[in-house]
């Protein structure tokens, strides 16, 4: 490992590291991690799960939808959002999400009705790999808004730049 100013490079992946007061900050897609909801068992008559807004997940859900028959081979998302967050639940078959905060991508699996994935703003998804009959149910912490969308990967890194000024986004990246 090798490090370079703020950015360490191991094995060709840059990661971003922001530090405060001698300590360290964590990068935006580390906010985003798999929750587990309650579930309640019953031998006989099946499982039962539920969400509840600030409880479960750390926003009030305002809105929510679901992705159904999805064509095999097709992605969904490649976009990002400036303050929506959501939280991802495979309710039947699985799929996969892939995010990127402009730094550093992360792969997440989802395969079970019990825990969700909790994607925080300004984070690059994209939703691909879904089986046969997957049905992906998502919360969504606000109505819908075309304003709130960053549907061009550029303007996603531009937008990530001036958060972060100073940083290396993912375009910038260099090997070695």
């Amino acid at each position: 490992m090798q490090f370079i100013g703020r950015t360490y490079m191991f094995q060709t992946k840059v990661f971003i590291v922001n530090l405060v007061d001698g300590g360290i900050l964590a990068m935006v897609i580390e906010k985003c991690r798999i929750i587990d909801v309650p579930k309640i068992t019953d031998a006989t008559k099946g499982n039962l799960s539920f969400v509840e807004s600030r409880k479960h997940i750390p926003f009030d859900i305002a809105r929510v939808y679901y992705l159904y028959d999805v064509p095999g081979g097709v992605d969904r998302g490649g976009h990002a959002h400036r303050t929506l967050e959501q939280f991802f639940i495979a309710m039947s078959g699985s799929f996969d999400v892939l995010l990127d905060d402009g730094y550093r991508e992360k792969r997440f699996h989802l395969n079970r009705a019990y825990y969700g994935l909790y994607v925080c703003p300004m984070v690059w998804r994209k939703l691909d790999n879904f089986s046969s009959g997957a049905v992906c149910l998502v919360l969504a912490s606000d109505f819908y808004k075309e304003s709130d969308y960053i549907r061009d990967y550029k303007r996603f890194l531009e937008a990530v730049r001036k958060r972060n000024p100073g940083e290396v986004a993912s375009s910038d990246k260099k090997d070695g």
